[in-house]
């Protein structure tokens, strides 16, 4: 194994993406082991490895989510928060906490929704007198909702490599994504009151009722996700192919989709999903490399050596998560960790899908969080503030974060309520 991570790392050194670097790996341990037989059988494995009609979510979700966006969705969204929040004491940090738990149903993903909502977002909170590098922090880490709130990409991911539910994920998410909204409003209403930031001009209701209808169809997309899930009246992937035409009537309805822009929208949708779904297959080869080398019963052995304590597990499992979350994007981590991380989950005897909610809530923890960060990147290249600033301004956010991760990985039931009161087509 340790020829396995060698080539890996020194590849990813070099600059190679992640997906070869991976692949490669597989490869040449695999020759390097003696079993160049073997080596034929990838292909195969590659391709069952994406050989899964559940997988049509991913380029589905994406899809409604850009064509949503490129509709003019991102404006009607903030206009609807600001229509609710914007009129408090610092209101546009409000609005943006808001904005994001809105996007997070209609995006899933974090990228996404960093980029959306920090280039309009930001500037709107300088004009208001809130520090540049806290407006960028505040978008930055409160868009990591995106993958927690359904329908959530990286969700779909974990579901497909280990197997548990992608509608029972989904639900999952619900909570703990409210849970992360509430607490960030907390957060910034002290902050503006602590800090005297300016109370923001009160909107006339004539125009609040405005935007509240002009947002309102854009809001039942993740309304019709979850309900129709909860019910089962589709599965995962059929909620996905329901998205895809809601926001092409929603589009079409605004006026705002040109035959052009939903050209762009299927470029974009085809580039993304063809990266997702080539790194996917590689976790294929990743498996077959660990299972070969009986990787995650080693691990295991090892853990227990240290201690049989399953709360001790618990947190040097969470930890592990959030350090690998800080320099590798989510989905790169449940490809590698997957195998090591069922056979945990099996030793604590957790609820798969209890589980699978927290390693999803550990990964795209660490995209906010330095020495990597990537979410803290994309804000500081939006407004043009120091790194520095924005990671100072962030680490309350990202302790947020961290004692709602604490909460779900102790309380089942915030993960499992709606699971278990309502049974989802998988």
């Amino acid at each position: 194994m340790a020829a396995f991570f060698g080539i890996f790392l020194l590849l990813l050194a070099t600059g190679v993406p992640i997906a070869l670097a991976l692949g490669i790996g597989g490869v040449a341990f695999l020759w390097l082991s003696g079993n160049e037989m073997m080596i034929l059988q990838l292909p195969q494995r590659m391709m069952a490895g994406v050989n899964q009609f559940v997988l049509l979510t991913i380029p589905l979700f994406l899809l409604a989510g850009t064509l949503m966006n490129v509709a003019g969705i991102t404006d009607r969204i903030v206009g609807f928060a600001r229509a609710t929040v914007g009129h408090r004491r610092g209101g546009m940090s409000s609005v943006t906490v808001l904005s994001a738990g809105f996007f997070a149903g209609i995006s899933g993903s974090a990228n996404a929704e960093a980029a959306a909502l920090g280039s309009i977002l930001i500037p709107t909170m300088r004009k208001q007198g809130i520090p540049a590098a806290y407006a960028a922090a505040l978008v930055g880490v409160c868009s990591i909702v995106g993958p927690i709130i359904p329908p959530s990409i990286t969700m779909i991911i974990y579901g497909v490599l280990s197997g548990t539910s992608i509608g029972q994920l989904f639900l999952a998410g619900v909570i703990p994504g409210v849970l992360l909204i509430a607490s960030f409003l907390v957060y910034v209403t002290w902050r503006a009151r602590r800090d005297g930031f300016p109370l923001s001009e009160r909107v006339p209701w004539a125009e609040r009722r405005g935007d509240v209808v002009r947002a309102l169809p854009a809001l039942f997309l993740p309304v019709i996700i979850i309900v129709g899930i909860k019910a089962g009246v589709f599965t995962p992937t059929e909620a996905a192919a329901v998205a895809v035409t809601y926001a092409l009537i929603v589009g079409l309805a605004y006026r705002d989709l040109t035959v052009e822009r939903i050209w762009h929208s299927l470029v974009i949708t085809a580039i993304v999903s063809s990266a997702i779904l080539f790194i996917t297959s590689v976790a294929s080869i990743v498996a077959f490399v660990f299972t070969l080398e009986q990787v995650p019963t080693r691990i295991t052995e090892m853990v227990l050596s240290i201690t049989e304590n399953k709360l001790a597990i618990l947190l040097l499992l969470n930890l592990f998560l959030l350090l690998l979350g800080m320099f590798l994007e989510p989905i790169s981590i449940l490809i590698l960790a997957m195998p090591v991380l069922l056979k945990i989950g099996a030793l604590l005897g957790m609820d798969p899908v209890h589980f699978g909610t927290m390693v999803v809530l550990n990964v795209v923890i660490g995209m906010a969080t330095p020495p990597v960060g990537i979410q803290l990147f994309i804000v500081a290249a939006a407004s043009g503030e120091p790194l520095i600033r924005i990671v100072r301004e962030a680490l309350p956010l990202i302790g947020i974060c961290i004692v709602v991760l604490a909460l779900v990985a102790l309380i089942p039931p915030l993960t499992l309520f709606l699971p278990n009161a309502f049974v989802p087509v998988n």
